[in-house]
């Protein structure tokens, strides 16, 4: 069993290490735009001075640096009151979740996976990783070739390949069974999970209302989730004293939370599979025209 600490990194201990004052600042997920902008000038200075790398080379925004300190640095210049965010690395909000104990509601470097039969994964050299859905709903590049490839017939795969993984359309009848797979496979997915977005939705208003709730009981017999939350308490084995002005019980707080972060997954997670749906249904909408004007 692997124990993680909420800790700074460095090489030469898995445990990391603690950092005043750099253990409190908050996340910010790096993404493309965070290379850009102000730092841009800086990047090339450096190239040009052939010093060591600045601030928007950096994947993370911390580092043991060879000087045998800890050094943190800012993407760009903070105004007096404004929080400090640093890039930890590039995470999905899963891993965010193993490792620190948030998720992020907008991630950048959110990677969704659908089950994929295993002649999809063996027709491509692409790793198994790389094959995912965009926090837009659009699949990786990864995944579309891969796609591409997995319905071209088997005997001109060795011939489109080079055209696949340029990122060109096969044909407009491939490009129409990629998405269509797509659809049902998202759709699919959905419709095996034991709840709905709508669902989880209402379900994280509520852990959020009863968190704060002064008057448990009340908000408790009110909602749609009595008999979920009755399940909750079961499970604790916790008797709630439902008088008027209960509140939650300490022992209760964390496992709310942690309660709240798991549905808060799952509602991102469903999500990115509708924008999945509506993206690619999209695309064989403009496709069909094309090929009906045609």
């Amino acid at each position: 069993m692997k124990v993680s600490s909420r800790t700074l990194h460095i090489a030469w201990d898995d445990a990391g290490c603690l950092c005043p004052i750099g253990d409190l600042f908050n996340y910010a997920a790096p993404d493309d735009a965070s290379l850009e902008g102000e730092d841009t000038a800086e990047v090339t200075n450096c190239h040009q001075k052939n010093e060591m790398p600045c601030l928007s080379e950096r994947l993370t925004d911390g580092g043991y640096e060879d000087d045998n300190a800890y050094c943190l640095y800012a993407r760009k210049k903070y105004r007096k009151g404004e929080q400090v965010l640093l890039g930890y690395g590039i995470y999905t909000n899963m891993e965010l979740l193993e490792h620190y104990g948030f998720v992020l509601t907008e991630n950048p470097n959110e990677k969704t996976f659908i089950q994929l039969d295993m002649d999809i994964c063996s027709v491509s050299t692409w790793p198994k990783d790389s094959l995912y859905i965009q926090p837009n709903g659009q699949p990786s590049f990864a995944l579309l070739c891969a796609l591409r490839l997995w319905t071209t017939p088997s005997n001109r795969r060795k011939t489109v390949s080079f055209q696949i993984y340029s990122g060109s359309l096969v044909s407009t009848e491939n490009e129409l069974k990629v998405m269509k797979w797509l659809i049902s496979k998202c759709e699919g997915t959905l419709q095996q999970l034991p709840t709905t977005l709508e669902f989880d939705e209402s379900l994280l208003a509520f852990l959020r209302k009863i968190q704060n709730s002064i008057n448990c009981r009340t908000d408790v017999k009110q909602s749609s989730f009595e008999k979920v939350f009755a399940m909750f308490l079961q499970f604790y084995h916790v008797e709630m004293d439902y008088s008027d002005r209960s509140q939650i019980p300490a022992r209760l707080v964390q496992p709310l939370e942690r309660w709240e972060l798991a549905v808060q997954w799952r509602c991102n997670y469903k999500k990115t599979l509708t924008k999945c749906i509506l993206y690619c249904k999209s695309i064989v909408h403009d496709l069909s025209l094309q090929t009906n004007k045609q």
